[in-house]
């Protein structure tokens, strides 16, 4: 029994080495055929990523907080007219719609803004945190000024 054993196992180990042998006689010959339009999506990828919206913590400036959805669409319509430079978000948390503007890195850029809104709304005009929206041009823009 030893006897078989011991064979089976001296096979098995030349078995491994003639596995080496055939690799090493085969090494280079891999070919690889793709589609072009891999390639094609490949850049069409790149090229949306570049241009997509990343989301990071910011601050807003909230001008109205209201129960009346008619009262929120005319008080975001007064600040598109106003400041048609800022993206104006309406968001709804039950049971209040809340008009917020812009999208700011540091509160100091908010309060500048709020500043200026507070004149529209006398009722108070607040820089809330909240997760904004950047887009990569502004990105570099913001790197270039540090």
């Amino acid at each position: 029994m030893k006897y078989l054993i011991t064979a089976a196992l001296v096979l098995a180990g030349s078995m491994a080495f003639a596995q080496d042998s055939t690799l090493a006689a085969n090494m280079g010959n891999v070919r690889v055929v793709k589609d072009s339009r891999i390639d094609m999506l490949i850049k069409k990828q790149i090229y949306i990523n570049t241009l997509a919206i990343r989301n990071q913590p910011g601050f807003r400036v909230q001008v109205i907080t209201t129960n009346r959805r008619t009262a929120a669409n005319e008080a975001k319509a007064r600040v598109m007219q106003a400041y048609p430079d800022y993206r104006t978000y309406l968001d709804f948390q039950a049971p209040y719609f809340k008009v917020r503007v812009g999208d700011f890195k540091t509160r100091e850029e908010a309060t500048e803004l709020r500043e200026k809104l507070s004149n529209l709304f006398p009722n108070g005009v607040f820089v809330v945190p909240a997760i904004i929206n950047v887009s990569p041009d502004k990105e570099l823009l913001n790197e270039d000024t540090y």
